[in-house]
Formats: structure tokens, C-alpha cells, sequence
């Protein structure tokens, strides 16, 4: 067992997790701005980008980059700084540090070693998005990004179509019209879903309605802007069966049985190709009869 006590005097530096603005420069707190003046060194996902943030404020902070490709390299020498008595705050690019972002190898590093770690509240895309989308807003899952090739976005979505909670993930603007096509090929036309661009910026708009509706916007629209994606939990039926061996199924019953708990015919028929490594076709073929 380890307890922290965040504030009580010690030797070693603490390391803060601070987040920054998402958009609005206004959103960053006081306390935040007071934290990344007064640390040794910031280490920041993409120092040009942080400049600007610290520019803004007339901080004058060190920084040091770090980010998913160098951090292995860059831990040892963050770790010696805090276990020597020189606080760290961590930033990401906009938000919160280790949400979808780099930051938490750092912060598993400095608990490994008992360094304080302290969080500092402030600007998150998702619940951010959440609390307006009109949605259901707890329980919620938060998915962060989907995969991006396309066989394994099915799939993920396939897992996640049964979920009874709201289903937060972030999208790319190049990546959002083909990811809303599959989310209609795996849960269908009437879903409700919610896109959130922009936020806190002049443009911050939300969009609400079924799947169809969506698919159909983004085919017939300029897709600009990082959007947040909330899809409305399922609501329908999910028969529990006694408990069976899946190896004992057919694979007629084993997509029949996907399918009962409210996945499309072809999210299922793709899942028991994959599970069962078979060929997508051919399960295809033996679920609907065909010789």
C-alpha cells in the first residue's frame, strides 16, 4: 500500500499534471498558470506549441519535450530532477496529460518511485461535450480514439454497440465521415449520436441526431475541426442465455447469438471470422444458407 499525502513537506520534487486550454486561452485557471511559473521545468508534448501558451502568460519556465516517441529516453533524466527536489509540471498539446495524450509512463514512473503526483483540474474535451450533447450523461464510457484501419474500428465498435452507458471517443475531421459509416453498419440507422467540434473556439458547434442523419451531413458537408463523438447507450434487449461453451456453437448459432444481443448481422458475422479465424465470406455464406 502507498499513501500520498500531496501537500506535506517533503525532499523530492512533485510532479503536477496540468492541463491547458482545448481552445479558449481564457480557460486556463489561475493556479495552473501559477504551477507552470513557478516549477523547475515543464515537460511539454510539443514545446513550440506550449511556447505559446507560456508567451501568453509571460512565463519563462524551461521547458523539456516529451511526448509518445522519446519518453523511455526522457524518463531517467525527469525522474533524477524530481528524486534531486525539482517539481515537474507535465502539459499535453490541449487538456488533460494522459487522456488520450502522453503522460502516463511518467506518472506510473514517479508513483513507482513515491514522487507526489498532484492533478490540476481544468479543461477536458469529453465531458465538456458531454454535459451539453443533451445526452444521457452517467454512466458514461470514455473510448478515447478508435483504431484506424477499418477491419479493427469494426470490431472495436462491434464491443461497444451493447454498451447500456453513453460512449464518448475523439475523431480527426479526415477520419469522421468514414467512421460514422461504420458506426451505422454496426449499430444501425436510429441510434442517436452527437458530434461536438470546436470546442470552447468561435466555431464550437454540436450536432445532434440518429446515425442516418449524421452520415448523411458529413457526406454532404466540408468536415473541418476535432470533433468529439457521444454515442446515446443501447436500449435494447440483451437475452442472457445460460451460459454455453462458444466452441460448441455452430457458427450459424454463435452469429445468431451476437446478433440477439443487438449487433448487426455483418458486425457479427465479422466477429466470429475473426474470433474463429475464418474466412469472413465464408461465415457469411453458412449463416444465411448459402451453398
Amino acid at each position: 500500500m502507498q499513501q500520498q499525502k500531496s501537500f506535506e513537506q517533503r525532499t523530492t520534487g512533485t510532479l503536477y499534471l496540468v492541463p491547458t486550454p482545448i481552445g479558449n486561452l481564457k480557460d486556463m485557471t489561475p493556479r495552473a498558470v501559477e504551477i507552470l511559473a513557478d516549477v523547475a521545468l515543464i515537460a511539454a508534448e510539443d514545446t513550440r506549441h506550449t511556447q505559446q501558451l507560456l508567451n501568453h502568460f509571460e512565463i519563462t519556465t524551461k521547458q523539456i519535450s516529451f511526448h509518445e516517441h522519446n519518453w523511455q529516453a526522457k524518463i531517467p533524466g525527469l525522474l533524477a530532477d524530481l528524486q534531486n527536489g525539482k517539481s515537474i509540471a507535465q502539459v499535453s498539446d490541449a487538456g488533460m496529460p494522459s487522456i488520450s495524450d502522453p503522460g502516463k509512463e511518467l506518472v506510473a514512473a514517479a508513483i513507482a518511485q513515491g514522487i507526489a503526483v498532484v492533478p490540476i483540474p481544468g479543461a477536458t474535451a469529453g465531458v465538456t461535450a458531454l454535459i451539453a450533447s443533451g445526452l444521457v450523461p452517467q454512466p458514461f464510457y470514455f473510448y478515447g480514439f478508435l483504431q484506424r484501419k477499418n477491419s479493427e474500428q469494426l470490431s472495436e465498435l462491434a464491443q461497444l454497440a451493447t454498451l447500456r452507458d453513453t460512449t464518448i471517443f475523439y475523431e480527426a475531421p479526415h477520419r469522421l465521415k468514414q467512421t460514422l459509416e461504420n458506426i451505422q453498419k454496426v449499430m444501425g440507422d436510429d441510434r442517436q449520436v452527437v458530434l461536438a467540434r470546436e470546442l470552447t473556439k468561435k466555431y464550437e458547434e454540436f450536432l445532434r441526431g440518429t446515425v442516418a442523419e449524421l452520415v448523411n451531413w458529413a457526406k454532404n458537408n466540408d468536415i473541418r475541426g476535432e470533433f468529439v463523438v457521444m454515442i446515446a447507450g443501447f436500449t435494447g434487449e440483451i437475452t442472457q442465455d445460460e451460459p454455453t461453451d462458444e466452441a460448441d456453437l455452430t457458427v450459424q448459432e454463435a452469429v445468431a447469438k451476437l446478433v440477439a444481443k443487438g449487433l448487426k448481422p455483418n458486425a457479427a458475422i465479422k466477429q466470429v471470422a475473426k474470433s474463429r479465424q475464418l474466412d469472413r465470406q465464408a461465415v457469411y455464406a453458412d449463416y444465411h444458407g448459402i451453398e
